[in-house]
């Protein structure tokens, strides 16, 4: 069964949600579908050499830091106003360009950090409460169809965009390896879901 190229959906983007930084819906379209159409390029090059989908190769935690990285880096291409931050683990991820010297900095306020989650509803764990504008992917990944060749594409279900402050995370106890976390408290949440991007249409499978 030939790789399926998921397209986005014109329909479910939030016409009414006044967007920061000069960012338009067509931006956030664009760089889903430029996700899409790698992941239909790589996983039809796999599949002709009898190999894995990217998606069933990657576990959950890696699959999440790529997509974030390659929708940090499509944004920064359409958007009119924002370039990657170039400081290394820098915060946030995507900068108003020219605001900072060499377009990096250690952690600013003028820009946005980009999250991916497979939480439905955004919740995703963060580094530390900060005052933010924060943007959340949700995603799918089909990995119980079988067999396996017939699975669906990685989808984007929702994005949201929104500004939160210090006051609307919830510290989290430190795991084993003592990494700090902090992710948004429930009325941070509802806070954050107020400001939606996307939401998947309902009848779309």
């Amino acid at each position: 069964m030939a790789i399926i190229r998921n397209v986005v959906s014109e329909e479910g983007f939030n016409t009414d949600l006044a967007l920061p930084f000069e960012l338009r819906l067509a931006d956030f379209r664009l760089a889903v579908q430029d996700v899409y159409d790698f992941f239909f390029d790589v996983n039809s090059t796999l599949q002709t050499k009898g190999l894995q989908r990217l998606d069933d190769m990657l576990r959950p935690a890696i699959m999440s830091g790529v997509l974030s990285d390659m929708l940090t880096a499509s944004l920064a291409k359409h958007s009119r106003s924002l370039c990657e931050n170039k400081y290394f683990n820098g915060h946030p991820d995507l900068i108003v360009r020219g605001v900072y010297s060499d377009n990096a900095v250690k952690a600013g306020d003028q820009g946005v950090e980009i999250k991916t989650t497979r939480k439905s509803g955004g919740a995703v764990d963060t580094h530390g409460a900060r005052n933010q504008w924060m943007c959340v992917f949700v995603y799918e990944v089909d990995d119980q169809t079988e067999p396996a060749t017939q699975r669906k594409p990685m989808t984007i279900t929702e994005i949201y965009l929104g500004h939160v402050a210090v006051d609307d995370f919830r510290k989290n106890a430190r795991g084993e390896l003592g990494t700090r976390t902090a992710t948004l408290h429930k009325d941070g949440i509802a806070k954050l879901r107020e400001s939606w991007v996307y939401r998947r249409p309902l009848h779309r499978a």
